[in-house]
């Protein structure tokens, strides 16, 4: 990794070499990454937030490919989120689960959900391959606020969020659910769960990480409407149609 001279106090900022691209076969990418021990708890993480900048355990980073600039930072102000007809028949469908927010250590049936979930939507996947190690290090930092928001339903975990919470919102970090579940459209649930607590909170945002506009699997991102996207350094909205 390359180091940028940072201003007194400031977070170190890393850039990496170049990698297999996790989004775009046969390209390179490469991230600026903020040193893990230079992160300053939730003011640090809502700022580098705010700039499109995402965290994968103890890294927050942002992608910074020499050929592309296909990754847009997303995000919902959720005062104005337009709750239409599909999302209020997804809320109702799921109002008997019971919510518990917890910290993220290890809990072995939320781990065993996430196994399962991982071999039916990525089978094959490094993610998928993951032991108990790698699946923390995704889930766990040091100096993030994060929670694990679980859901129940009928005494058995259907869903779990990985939630950073933020000083301007959350940051919606990973979810996970029960693949024998669709009928509940969980992972839409998950998502507007996190909306609503926000709202709850008077906070202004669930930011969503990234959106490719070709990629079919981060097609939903723009569907929460009126969404921000990050263009040209400044987040622009994205009209309700």
């Amino acid at each position: 990794m390359q180091r940028d001279t940072p201003a007194a106090n400031a977070p170190r900022l890393l850039l990496t070499g170049e990698h297999p691209c996790p989004y775009r076969e046969d390209q390179l990418s490469r991230n600026i990454v903020v040193e893990p021990g230079s992160v300053r708890g939730r003011s640090d993480h809502t700022a580098f937030s705010s700039i499109g900048f995402r965290r994968s355990g103890e890294y927050l980073y942002r992608p910074h490919c020499s050929a592309c600039s296909a990754c847009i930072p997303i995000r919902v102000p959720v005062a104005e989120f337009d709750w239409r007809r599909r999302y209020r028949r997804c809320w109702r469908q799921n109002k008997d689960l019971v919510v518990e927010e917890r910290d993220t250590s290890f809990d072995p049936e939320a781990f065993q959900l996430y196994q399962r979930y991982q071999a039916h939507r990525h089978p094959g996947g490094p993610m998928a391959e993951g032991d108990e190690q790698d699946y923390l290090g995704f889930i766990q930092s040091q100096w993030a606020d994060t929670r694990m928001i679980c859901f129940y339903g009928d005494g058995e975990l259907v869903a779990v969020a990985i939630v950073d919470w933020l000083e301007d919102g959350a940051s919606a970090v990973y979810s996970f659910y029960e693949p024998s579940q669709s009928h509940r459209s969980l992972g839409q649930y998950t998502i507007l769960w996190q909306i609503e607590a926000v709202r709850a909170q008077n906070r202004p945002y669930v930011y969503l990480g990234y959106w490719i506009q070709d990629s079919p699997k981060m097609a939903y991102k723009t569907e929460y409407k009126p969404a921000e996207l990050m263009l040209g350094g400044r987040w622009k909205r994205l009209l309700a149609d």
